[in-house]
């Protein structure tokens, strides 16, 4: 029978984290049914041992996604993906492996504003945010802004929500090849959400994330410029709406404004101006109606 919310957690390498993850979960109250779907990425540590326990507890409500060869590329992204196509619940929740949820009725309370609420497609919270030193504080991350609701604010200001927050409707069945190579996934997943209703966020927190173990934490400035980059690339060869590609690709020109301070700062005053990045948003520039052909020049050559 199929479940009203699939639970979606991926995980990797996390044995120290993992239990509370999944103990988040089975403590939820609802008066619906659930399943727990979950993806390891070919863990080393022991996590793997600690899913199959699990497994043997509750063989009914978990469900597996074990893979045997770690993905290739963007860390995580064909666990997160092949994860996904298994959740045949009406609505997906997401969590990763070192975060958890702390209100047994959060998934309660978000599918019931789901399910009232037709026109939203995303509902969201508050989260505690865990310090490397072990202490929880109020989340100093994100801010939310006022008018969150819609695509045109998430696409202005990039992402304000966090993963473990997120309940969404079970609306997105074909994933675009732009996905695959976006070095950012939950924010171009909740842009392509956005095409299909409101964003709603409760101001309840719900949840712990925890910071600095995930995998952009310690990323150099450069290494993030690069991934926006990347990131926005991808979403101006996926998105249709003119309006919307035209929000993306100003910001995609201040990154690269950006990028020119970060390496003018490194290189000490060098001339960078041949740069492939600078190329790159060149060529972005003079093609920005055909969308495919910017991808398939630009996005290979940000490749590791």
């Amino acid at each position: 029978m199929k479940k009203k919310i699939s639970c979606h957690i991926i995980t990797y390498n996390q044995k120290e984290y993992i239990s509370q993850c999944i103990e988040g979960v089975l403590m939820q109250k609802t008066n619906f049914s659930i399943e727990i779907i979950i993806g390891d990425d070919n863990s080393t540590d022991g996590t793997r041992e600690i899913l199959k326990e699990y497994a043997r507890k509750y063989p009914d409500l978990i469900k597996f996604n074990l893979r045997e060869v770690r993905g290739i590329g963007i860390p995580g992204k064909q666990n997160f993906l092949t994860t996904l196509e298994l959740c045949t619940g009406e609505y997906i929740s997401l969590c990763d492996g070192d975060d958890y949820w702390t209100d047994p009725l959060k998934l309660q309370k978000q599918v019931d504003f789901l399910e009232a609420n037709p026109d939203y497609v995303l509902c969201f919270h508050q989260v505690s945010i865990l310090k490397t030193n072990g202490e929880i504080v109020d989340d100093f991350i994100t801010k939310v802004p006022e008018n969150y609701e819609t695509i045109e604010t998430l696409a202005r200001l990039g992402n304000y929500i966090h993963t473990p927050s997120v309940v969404f409707r079970n609306v997105i069945k074909d994933f675009p090849f732009e996905f695959q190579h976006t070095p950012i996934g939950d924010y171009f997943l909740y842009m392509m959400l956005a095409e299909h209703g409101k964003l709603k966020y409760l101001e309840e927190k719900m949840c712990v994330y925890r910071y600095g173990v995930g995998i952009f934490s310690g990323n150099s400035r450069l290494n993030m410029a690069k991934t926006n980059l990347k990131l926005f690339t991808c979403l101006l060869s996926y998105l249709k709406d003119d309006e919307i590609k035209k929000i993306i690709f100003d910001r995609q020109l201040y990154a690269v404004a950006h990028l020119e301070k970060i390496l003018d700062e490194l290189y000490n005053g060098c001339f960078v101006s041949n740069h492939i990045f600078f190329r790159a948003v060149k060529y972005t520039q003079t093609n920005l109606k055909n969308p495919s052909k910017i991808l398939q020049k630009i996005i290979f050559k940000f490749k590791k």
